[in-house]
């Protein structure tokens, strides 16, 4: 299986724009420039991006997980935060952390914690990122 996204840039690093799309048109030429990936202008940015789709991922795969082990979330909600950091060599995204609240009904702690382990590891955006990834996980 592979999966496509499209980015044109256009201009310097600081005055340029570009658009972002995806094969699928749910992203279809998205503006993103400097000041959405650095400053506070609204809009979207690659890191945003990354975090949507390890939250998504992730939370995928803890359905997964649970069903495993006995469990059927009613509810799966992830929220992921990218952090992107300057170092000596650039810019770099260090860390992702994973903030996951889950419903499941007469749900066995020790089973949870489990599949919690086993979805931050075993999902393939986490395994794609070369960075530190945390999670805070809740049985509701």
């Amino acid at each position: 299986m592979k999966r496509s996204g499209h980015a044109v840039w256009r201009g310097g690093l600081k005055d340029g724009k570009g658009t972002v799309s995806s094969d699928s048109g749910i992203l279809k030429d998205t503006p993103y420039n400097f000041r959405m990936r650095f400053e506070d202008e609204k809009g979207t940015n690659p890191e945003e991006l990354i975090a949507a789709a390890h939250a998504a991922c992730f939370s995928m795969a803890l359905s997964g997980q649970l069903e495993q082990r006995g469990m059927k979330a009613e509810s799966i909600e992830t929220r992921a935060t990218v952090t992107l950091e300057k170092g000596d060599a650039g810019f770099a995204v260090t860390s992702s952390h994973l903030d996951t609240t889950v419903k499941v009904p007469g749900g066995d702690k020790a089973k949870f914690e489990e599949a919690t382990q086993a979805a931050k590891s075993g999902c393939p955006i986490s395994k794609l990122l070369n960075a530190k990834i945390t999670m805070d996980a809740r049985l509701a």
